[in-house]
């Protein structure tokens, strides 16, 4: 029986065109995609996401090696313009709440978004158990994230539902019995939710 409802944030808790829209506002600026992808697909963000890099440290080098005259708060500011949480979802993880499961976020994320986020949206209140790759030190789609989820939601992986916009995140999830599946669209999420007995009603 299913105790616990994960969600992913980026393409699933909100649109998938928030990061998008902000490394498109970077290359406005006359960065270059590739050095844009540097930064924000390659090693320095994964070192941020696993909170390797400090938050002050991590901008300053940004800005440096994209060699723009931005403040740190006014890419703050351009990093969640984008945004916009997926109304259809958001209702989903207030009712699963209401009907007595657990909300979980599972995510590969950086300190500086999920801050900016909450102040834009307060996002969290609807959550009982946030797990972050920043904190944790560890990123999907190794297990030890996974790991971390079951611990802090006290449930079994079993009882867990996660659902992911990405597919190569799901491995570590899947190994540990957790019932994860690719996010296609609202729809497909509350027909596989439906399937596992979840009640979304």
């Amino acid at each position: 029986m299913i105790k616990a409802v994960c969600f992913d944030l980026d393409g699933v808790y909100f649109t998938s065109k928030g990061f998008s829209s902000f490394k498109e506002s970077i290359m406005d600026l006359g960065v270059s995609k590739e050095n844009v992808d540097h930064i924000l697909h390659g090693e320095p963000m994964m070192k941020f996401k696993r909170g390797e890099t400090k938050e002050e440290v991590f901008w300053k080098e940004t800005i440096d090696y994209w060699g723009i005259s931005k403040t740190i708060e006014e890419l703050m500011g351009l990093l969640v313009s984008g945004y916009e949480i997926d109304q259809s979802v958001s209702e989903v993880a207030k009712k699963v709440r209401e009907n007595g499961y657990k909300t979980c976020i599972c995510s590969n994320n950086f300190v500086t978004r999920i801050k900016k986020l909450e102040e834009k949206f307060g996002f969290l209140k609807d959550f009982d158990v946030p797990v972050f790759s920043y904190e944790v030190g560890i990123t999907k789609p190794d297990k030890g994230i996974f790991e971390e989820l079951i611990r802090r939601s006290g449930v079994l992986a079993e009882e867990i539902v996660y659902s992911d916009d990405g597919e190569d995140k799901l491995k570590g999830a899947l190994e540990l019995g957790i019932n994860a599946f690719l996010y296609e669209d609202f729809e497909q999420f509350k027909k596989e939710l439906t399937k596992l007995g979840v009640k979304i009603g």
